[in-house]
């Protein structure tokens, strides 16, 4: 990404006349995303504004847009909320509530794969919100450790390709992020519409990295998952999470359990857990 398609934000300056910038967090190719705090709110807010580059560009504004109305339309604990937008303005954006505590993908890069206590109640949290998505229809489409900020609850951010079910029917390109990426969605007319049964995939894919501390499919070949499986688990995972993930990153959408049924299988294994206090181990 150019530098001079940024815009030049300093701590202190004044993002909008409510919002003061903090710090700058990161961005993609067509936003910058800044904790800022909010004049309205009165607390820290994490802002996504379009790049200079795309403030004149329909699509940007069209996803902008539909992250908007996705945030309007979901409302679930375990869910980032949207407060407010702006597409009109000089510097289109996005306020968000600021969620406290470490991406997952920090975590297992800097401390290596979770204990049982740590992702087994991150399983059943993100089991909740697609449980959630299902019922009112809506699919998440980039469920990733790097979306993922752990807490308690842990809260999923990032609806930037979200979209109801019909619309994700209706994709034909690959939309997501590649290594986490259910077949369907790498391949959407060779393999059938994306749907539920994607973002099952992307927690499937999740729970691998975060129990490893390896993605399922490495970071090689381009979209491996399309015509391969997933290696096992080490035989030192509880069995019915082996087969709890195993069974989410089924290349079949159609054999992979619901939200529901991943919930009641490891439910019971969460209350087997002694009451222990956890540490992270540095590698």
């Amino acid at each position: 990404m150019p530098s001079e398609d940024a815009w030049g934000l300093v701590p202190g300056e004044s993002l909008t006349p409510e919002l003061t910038v903090m710090r700058r967090l990161g961005g993609g190719s067509s936003y910058e995303a800044w904790l800022a705090f909010d004049e309205i709110t009165y607390l820290p807010v994490v802002v996504k504004v379009l790049r200079p580059s795309k403030v004149g560009d329909e699509l940007a504004h069209l996803a902008l847009e539909r992250e908007a109305a996705a945030l309007a339309a979901i409302n679930h604990p375990v869910v980032v909320r949207g407060l407010r937008h702006d597409s009109v303005g000089p510097r289109p954006h996005l306020v968000l509530e600021q969620a406290d505590g470490p991406r997952l993908s920090t975590l297992v890069r800097r401390y290596g794969p979770l204990q049982e206590q740590q992702y087994l109640p991150l399983a059943l949290d993100l089991a909740s919100v697609l449980h959630y998505l299902r019922h009112i229809g809506y699919v998440h489409l980039d469920i990733k450790p790097s979306n993922v900020i752990m807490g308690a609850p842990a809260r999923l951010i990032d609806l930037s390709v979200a979209r109801p079910v019909a619309d994700a029917a209706a994709l034909r390109t690959p939309i997501g992020t590649d290594a986490y990426m259910a077949p369907e969605q790498c391949d959407p007319e060779g393999r059938g519409a994306p749907g539920p049964a994607s973002d099952v995939w992307g927690l499937g894919a999740t729970l691998f990295e975060a129990i490893s501390g390896e993605k399922p499919f490495g970071t090689g070949e381009s979209f491996p998952q399309v015509d391969g499986r997933a290696p096992a688990l080490d035989r030192r995972v509880p069995a019915e999470v082996r087969e709890v993930v195993a069974s989410a990153l089924d290349p079949d959408p159609g054999r992979r359990p619901t939200p529901a049924d991943l919930s009641h299988a490891l439910q019971p294994v969460l209350e087997r857990q002694p009451a222990a206090r956890l540490t992270y181990k540095v590698r």
